[in-house]
């Protein structure tokens, strides 16, 4: 880390700035090496569009992890900004805004951790820019295998990621392999033998169905078709009658949330009364609920990442009960990943010690995590950059959300 102190450069930006007594010093209680006093949290979500609100709830939780260090680590104070990777025009996250947000990041000497982005596309073109400028990033929801570990179908993977030849990127949220077993797992309890998938063409979509095709043929489920579509579509019925010819015991569609994803399973649920449905988490916001009908609910499965709060620690709690005192609702799934991927960057900040302010020492410190006692569960950070969690809540739908149906621990 360089020394010196610069206040960042964005003209526009959303800075708490957290004083007060720490609740916690670093490793030898003495102060920092020469460099910055005063280090900046980053973080780059898209807070306009479809994911406004979730958005806003993990910016709320990232400020409450903050607010509980006192805005101080040992003799370091610790500031946040928030940085959107959306536009109002455009509704969702912009290559643009994303790049911009990286590289404001990387200009500002006092930055240590970047925290983001939502979306595994996105963090595809933030990571080698915060990897150049030696910035820890932990994303909350990031999940595309790629961008920690080889053997993906993309070339130069994860490599084209890490210009700097040193890792730089974690998660708290299991990558998509885990997930993929997870989902085929869920089938495999439900009797399914034959699967008909689809994917969008984003990163994410392709790279989680080939996850579950891979882990399809490991556990004996033939996958009848493995094709991307194009979500902008506005009729489906087409794609949905040839999924309908193929006889399959369950369907399932690899993608992001999106009025298309909505689409598609509407328009197989029709043209197949029988068939299973099977979705990631990631499909599965409020909107999507609401718009489907009941009887395709009815044979709906959904994996997600989080358990209910009844089987989570008793910590994951009370930062419910703490969020809703503080913002007034209930928060989002993903506010608590957000919240717990700043918990283990301040904490990496106070393991460095001495070296608290050093970019180096902190994401040492953090590939350095085990056993580490969360409101997630008890995780450890391997060698990618990944959490080992890899327990899944197996979901069924309802009009009030998404009911508990079975625990999924798949083996790692």
């Amino acid at each position: 880390m360089h020394g010196g102190l610069r206040a960042t450069s964005a003209c526009v930006l959303a800075v708490l700035a957290l004083a007060g007594a720490g609740c916690g010093g670093n490793g030898d209680g003495g102060g920092p090496q020469e460099g910055p006093s005063t280090l900046t949290i980053y973080s780059s979500l898209p807070l306009h569009g479809v994911d406004r609100e979730r958005s806003r709830d993990m910016v709320n939780a990232i400020k409450l992890a903050l607010q509980e260090s006192g805005g101080k680590i040992g003799p370091l104070s610790v500031t946040y900004v928030s940085l959107d990777s959306s536009t109002a025009e455009d509704g969702v996250w912009t290559s643009d805004r994303v790049l911009d947000n990286a590289r404001t990041a990387v200009r500002d000497l006092n930055a240590i951790a970047y925290i983001g982005d939502y979306d595994s596309a996105a963090t595809a073109l933030s990571l080698p820019l915060t990897n150049e400028g030696h910035i820890l990033q932990v994303s909350p929801s990031s999940t595309y295998d790629g961008l920690t570990r080889p053997g993906g179908t993309r070339p130069a993977e994860p490599e084209r990621f890490y210009p700097s030849g040193q890792r730089t990127f974690g998660r708290v949220v299991p990558a998509d392999h885990v997930q993929a077993a997870a989902l085929v797992g869920y089938m495999k309890t439900a009797g399914v033998r034959r699967l008909a998938l689809l994917a969008d063409r984003d990163i994410f979509g392709e790279g989680l169905a080939d996850q579950i095709d891979t882990a399809a043929s490991r556990q004996g489920i033939a996958v009848l078709d493995r094709d991307g579509i194009d979500v902008r579509k506005r009729d489906l019925s087409d794609r949905a009658a040839e999924i309908a010819k193929l006889h399959a015991d369950a369907f399932l569609f690899a993608g992001g949330a999106s009025p298309g994803a909505t689409r598609i399973y509407k328009a197989v649920a029709a043209a197949d009364r029988s068939l299973l449905l099977f979705a990631p988490g990631a499909v599965a916001d409020e909107t999507f609920v609401r718009s489907l009908p009941v009887a395709a609910m009815r044979r709906m499965r959904v994996t997600e990442p989080l358990l209910p709060a009844r089987l989570l620690p008793h910590a994951a709690r009370q930062f419910d009960d703490r969020f809703r005192t503080m913002f007034g609702r209930r928060p989002a799934p993903d506010a608590l990943q957000a919240y717990e991927a700043t918990r283990v960057v301040l904490d990496s900040i106070r393991n460095a010690g001495s070296k608290g302010n050093d970019r180096r020492a902190v994401i040492d410190a953090f590939f350095a995590t085990r056993d580490r006692s969360s409101v997630l569960g008890t995780y450890s950070i391997d060698r990618f950059g990944d959490t080992t969690l890899s327990t899944f809540g197996g979901d069924r739908m309802t009009r009030s959300g998404l009911v508990l149906d079975k625990v999924l621990k798949v083996k790692r």
